[in-house]
């Protein structure tokens, strides 16, 4: 019997046991596709949960231009009006500000308390923004919307876009982060014309009333669409675990996280005061200027997809300084060749300011999965251990520290340009100064080439 005659001996088993094994495979294939699904459909639930809460997270802070543009024109309150214009960028800056600290509670230690943890944020927001609405002095916006509201959308948002990491730390996590701030824009762009028309048709108390009712409803069904990962709530239960903090070495993760702070410190002074400033200096309408807000935050739908996109190198190869750069210095140009150069009457220029800056610095937050990408690289190179929730939630810090600094720096300024008649453009306002500062700042959010480059050639003399 030759070797080949060898391979066509028939099997020996009987042919009961052929079916059962054939079954047991089948059995095993349907498992493998059941977990597979499942797993699908959650990723999908955090997707979109995390999209919806968009809008009871960001949709005040990104349409509070109309507010303070509403309360200028029809002060009510006591104290200084000038304090208004803080309200929002402190509201974004202590909700970042917060991120650090809750995101290394939420990664480990409480991970299994995430859901719960959302929701008391969420009931801790509505009842700040529900306070708010009894203010009779300006100090109690800046308490209640200020820093209490700040806070608690904090504590939504940090459990919440931790799981959104965890569910898709794998694949795609760039893009899904992309997504997410596509929807935050999303927001930007329909709450001004929200808010606008209720203060259209009521006043400032009865629109904080019915935004308490909003986003009350749509963060508590949101929030129980993200269940936590599978893999933090078996790390929560290891104690012994702890966050690894080997990347604070590395000189990468401080040159973006000091881009990120200066280029926040500019990128919210527009949101603030683009209304007062179309409403003041070019004489708009309150509509227009209520479209100017909307026009800025439109971009943003398609910046944060395009700019996650690149950040994820699907298709090029670009590094992530490389692309933070694109952004911020796109951003600086805007602000100094279109919203410097605006004039009395000169909407079509102010339109043109608000989208491409809207654009190129919305999307400078979708480049973060890229810059965590790119320290996980350098920690898989150095053999070192990476936390990547806690890196993201140290680059909300980094952002917080811009807003809250931006803010601070915004009311020196505009009284530096109080008196200031230098011409008909946005230069010789008094806006002159905030304009000077907002592209100085967002333009060097994108110095990280500049740095490696000096520093690569500092290398090179030793």
């Amino acid at each position: 019997m030759s070797g080949n005659e060898t391979t066509s001996l028939p099997d020996s088993r009987p042919s009961g046991e052929h079916e059962l094994h054939d079954l047991e495979l089948e059995a095993a294939d349907d498992q493998i596709d059941s977990l597979q699904w499942e797993s699908n459909r959650k990723m999908a639930f955090v997707l979109v949960g995390n999209a919806m809460l968009q809008l009871p997270i960001w949709g005040f802070a990104m349409s509070y231009g109309v507010f303070q543009e509403y309360l200028t024109s029809n002060w009510t309150l006591k104290g200084n009006r000038d304090l208004t214009g803080i309200v929002g960028t402190t509201f974004n800056g202590v909700i970042y500000l917060s991120m650090p600290f809750l995101f290394a509670l939420f990664t480990k230690r409480l991970a299994q308390k995430r859901q719960t943890a959302a929701l008391c944020g969420a009931v801790f927001t509505c009842i700040s923004f529900l306070l708010s609405s009894f203010s009779t002095h300006v100090w109690h916006l800046v308490a209640t919307q200020g820093v209490m509201a700040a806070f608690g959308c904090a504590l939504i948002y940090s459990p919440t876009t931790l799981s959104l990491g965890e569910w898709f730390r794998i694949k795609n996590r760039a893009v899904a982060y992309g997504v997410v701030f596509s929807c935050k824009n999303i927001v930007g762009t329909a709450c001004p014309f929200l808010f606008r028309g209720l203060l259209d048709h009521y006043d400032f108390r009865i629109t904080l009333r019915i935004w308490t009712a909003i986003a009350a409803g749509t963060s508590i069904f949101a929030i129980l669409m993200v269940p936590a990962h599978p893999s933090s709530l078996s790390a929560s239960t290891h104690r012994t675990r702890k966050i690894p903090w080997s990347f604070l070495k590395h000189e990468t993760f401080y040159i973006f996280s000091i881009a990120i702070i200066l280029q926040s410190c500019g990128y919210g002074i527009p949101q603030t005061y683009l209304n007062t400033y179309a409403h003041d200096v070019t004489l708009l309408s309150q509509a227009s200027a209520t479209l100017l807000l909307t026009l800025f935050n439109l971009p943003g739908i398609l910046s944060s997809s395009f700019f996650g996109y690149l950040s994820d190198k699907k298709r090029f190869s670009l590094s992530a300084t490389t692309v933070t750069s694109i952004s911020a210095i796109s951003s600086a140009l805007s602000a100094f060749l279109l919203w410097g150069l605006t004039s009395q009457g000169s909407m079509a220029i102010l339109v043109l300011f608000s989208m491409t800056f809207g654009f190129f610095a919305g999307g400078y937050s979708a480049t973060w999965g890229g810059i965590i990408n790119e320290l996980e690289v350098e920690a898989a190179q150095r053999n070192e251990a990476i936390d990547t929730g806690m890196l993201y939630g140290l680059l909300n810090g980094a952002r917080g520290i811009g807003y809250v600094s931006g803010g601070l720096a915004s009311v020196p300024l505009l009284k530096a340009g109080a008196g200031i008649s230098l011409g008909r453009f946005g230069y010789g306002t008094v806006y002159g100064p905030l304009i000077i500062f907002t592209g100085l700042s967002t333009g060097f959010g994108g110095w990280g080439p500049l740095w490696k480059w000096n520093w690569k050639k500092l290398c090179g003399h030793f």
